[in-house]
């Protein structure tokens, strides 16, 4: 069919600046429905975070506005406010252009989470109006931007106090919705406590007159971190082991920490993390992990007689089954899969957390025999189940292949599947 359409030099078209943010939103943040508006508050959440790993930051405070707006205030450093080489000041670089930030310099951060092609940036183009304040050099500063156009920075009272306050009111022209869920924030808040040790974060929601007059807020900070987490995945369970394993090492460029336990249940629960981003989707880290599980405890068995010669290996289902672990990692270079960072992608990670688990593993098993025959007996049940359940499968398989109809009266299904070796008597008389 004939089309009266060109396309020809006039047809290309270039988005500038944050243009393409709003055109294409959903390749920056995921989507434009509730996953995505709150993925706008974990970008500021993020960099309030990496102030803390980078040993600047000591809390983090988010709210969540009567009007619909969020603020999220932290005790960093506070972005910089001098003139930028650009000729604009450096706080209205960091909000209006993409891929600017202090996470490309390994000097201001050795490892971030609050970066990956999108940024705070992505924040105030998405947003109807983004308010920044800064405690910073001495002086209050402060700055407006009325959809990502900015005003004028203002220079305000002296103070000795050091940190950033942004809020911002997502454009309800973009989101499917602009109403945030408090449980999915706090959550988050949660997720970030555990995987920073000593960091507090809270939250406090002012969307409803009671709630605002209370001035209540929910403060997530645990001592012990990922000991902590798995303590929480567990709260329901029941333990088959006292104590919580958990322990550190490093590679070149990588920090690497997990925790984990064992309990009675029959469902696996392993969560891994990115420079404290929650990578749903795994990755690298999560499959060295797994190697080294597996590994690990085939040999400990085979070492200590529980598995025969000609038993096969346990699998890693096996294993898992019961199994809480928090694995998370810090990598100074992160290659995530996908804008909104679900999966680790960086080969390095794999053979790093490999060999930690192997190396940490390998000792708590030999340090902790009673604990590790418990654990043991655990999945050997496991594996027994697994194959008996095998067995009635293929059996049922069998029996839907060659029965016609059942058997009837004294005849018996032979229980050999070798046509050469099996027979049927036919009887006759009253004695049959």
């Amino acid at each position: 069919m004939a089309t009266s359409n060109t396309y020809g030099a006039e047809s290309i078209t270039i988005l500038e600046g944050l243009d393409v943010v709003r055109k294409r939103p959903g390749m920056y943040i995921g989507s434009t429905g509730e996953r995505g508006l709150h993925h706008m508050i974990w970008e500021v959440v993020d960099n309030a975070v990496d102030e803390a790993m980078a040993g600047h930051a000591g809390r983090v405070d988010v709210t969540l506005l009567p009007d619909g707006g969020v603020e999220v205030v932290d005790d960093g450093r506070g972005i910089p406010v001098a003139q930028h080489a650009t000729g604009i000041p450096t706080v209205d670089v960091v909000m209006t252009q993409l891929h600017a930030g202090g996470k490309f310099d390994s000097d201001s951060y050795s490892v971030s989470g609050g970066l990956h092609g999108v940024g705070v940036s992505v924040v105030n183009a998405l947003s109807t109006r983004l308010e920044v304040e800064i405690w910073r050099d001495g002086h209050a500063w402060s700055q407006t931007y009325d959809h990502s156009v900015p005003g004028v920075l203002a220079k305000g009272a002296p103070t000795s106090r050091t940190g950033t306050r942004v809020r911002f009111w997502a454009d309800g022209d973009i989101f499917e919705t602009t109403t945030y869920s408090a449980e999915t924030v706090a959550r988050r808040l949660q997720e970030m406590a555990f995987l920073n040790r000593g960091l507090t974060l809270t939250l406090g929601d002012l969307r409803t007159p009671e709630s605002a007059e209370a001035g209540d807020r929910r403060t997530f900070h645990y001592a012990d971190g990922l000991v902590d987490f798995v303590a929480h995945l567990n709260r329901s369970k029941e333990p088959i082991q006292p104590s919580i394993v958990g322990f550190a090492g490093a590679g070149p460029g990588i920090e690497v920490e997990v925790a984990m336990q064992w309990n009675a249940g029959y469902s696996e629960s392993v969560h891994t993390f990115a420079n404290t981003i929650n990578t749903h989707e795994g990755g690298t880290h999560e499959e060295g992990f797994r190697a080294a599980l597996t590994s690990v405890v085939n040999k400990y068995a085979r070492d200590k007689k529980l598995l025969r010669d000609k038993d096969p290996n346990l699998t890693g289902d096996d294993i898992r089954e019961g199994l809480a672990a928090v694995i998370s990692v810090k990598v100074a270079e992160p290659q995530f899969e996908g804008q909104t960072k679900t999966r680790l992608g960086n080969a390095e990670v794999r053979s790093c957390v490999q060999k930690v688990c192997h190396d940490k593993l390998t000792h708590w098993f030999e340090a902790n025999p009673a604990e590790a025959k418990t654990v043991l007996t655990k999945i050997r049940s496991s594996a027994h189940a697994r194959l008996a359940a095998r067995k009635a499968r293929e059996l049922v398989r069998r029996k839907s292949a060659t029965d016609i109809g059942g058997l009837p009266g004294k005849l018996a299904d032979c229980r050999s599947t070798d046509p050469s070796k099996s027979e049927l008597y036919v009887v006759e008389g009253d004695s049959a």
